[in-house]
């Protein structure tokens, strides 16, 4: 049994970690630690990690749900403290500081995850797998969500190393980074940034690969009525789509049976399985076409954002 501490305790917490733990066999939710320091029953919580950490229940492991500007000292103390750590997306404010986590990690012998949940839509590994003996001639992604509706009253996401609407769209890139037989470079981008924040709310990345296969992002914040969360593929076999962030599948046209979407009990799965080995598994591809949209990408500022 792997007793897990979840640190941060908001609306990712309550709709999929929670659950996903709770359903479960190998982990047991044993305390909490967040500012609102919510009812959560019998499971004591805890203003912040270090007084879970000392004055708590005993900890295997610690799932961080806390915004991305502030998980390289939470995630310090947890694996100074000899936990294992499951970090929610993204992993860190900057690629860096993952890097900094990963040799932690390593020097106390605990395992150290940066989850990436879209990569376990159910569509995901049998795009992968389809992708793996053809050759990619064209990918284009469009995220496109509404931030009234599924980030309500998070400033955050807004400030320096919030990421704006990169925020959802790095949970394609994650996809992308995972299917494309190739490793994927950005080489431009177009950032719609509103006057009164400092991340963007739109954008369009153009990627490429060794291979020279074209990729374009389009991304958009402001979204309302039904959510675009597409990747379309075209090889020189066939045209693949993934659809609904990966949960549908269709190759040429014609829907692929892929199963259940289980995205938070698949992450789940895979830490247990990785806490079970002692192994760690950290992949910052994903954030790291982010910090190179925000390195090459010109910004255009577009009127305020009023919630």
């Amino acid at each position: 049994m792997i007793r897990i501490g979840l640190v941060g305790v908001g609306k990712i917490a309550h709709d999929q970690h929670i659950p996903a733990i709770a359903a479960d066999p190998r982990f047991e939710l044993v305390a909490a630690a967040s500012r609102s320091q919510p009812d959560l029953g019998d499971i004591p919580a805890f203003h912040d990690i270090e007084t879970m950490l000392a004055e708590g229940p005993e900890l295997d492991a610690v799932a961080l749900c806390t915004p991305p500007q502030a998980r390289r000292e939470t995630a310090l103390a947890a694996l100074r403290a000899g936990k294992h750590v499951f970090l929610e997306k993204p992993p860190g404010a900057t690629v860096s500081e993952v890097a900094e986590l990963a040799a932690v990690a390593r020097e106390h012998g605990v395992v150290l995850f940066t989850s990436w949940h879209s990569r376990f839509a159910a569509g995901v590994p049998q795009a992968k797998a389809w992708l793996a003996s053809r050759q990619v001639r064209k990918l284009a992604i469009e995220w496109r969500e509404d931030v009234r509706r599924w980030h309500p009253g998070q400033d955050w996401i807004w400030q320096a190393g919030g990421m704006g609407v990169f925020d959802p769209a790095i949970n394609a890139l994650s996809i992308l980074t995972e299917i494309m037989p190739d490793e994927v470079f950005v080489t431009d981008a177009r950032l719609q940034v509103p006057e009164n924040v400092q991340s963007p709310i739109a954008g369009h990345v153009e990627m490429t690969t060794l291979g020279g296969a074209q990729i374009t992002a389009d991304l958009d914040f402001l979204q309302t009525g039904p959510q675009t969360w597409d990747i379309t593929v075209w090889t020189d076999d066939g045209m693949l789509k993934l659809s609904l962030g990966g949960a549908e599948l269709t190759v040429d046209g014609v829907a692929v049976e892929v199963g259940e979407n289980r995205e938070y009990p698949g992450l789940y799965d895979r830490f247990a399985g990785l806490v079970a080995r002692g192994e760690s598994e950290v992949d910052v591809r994903p954030l790291t076409l982010v910090a190179d949209a925000f390195l090459v990408g010109v910004r255009e500022r577009v009127e305020a954002f009023i919630e």
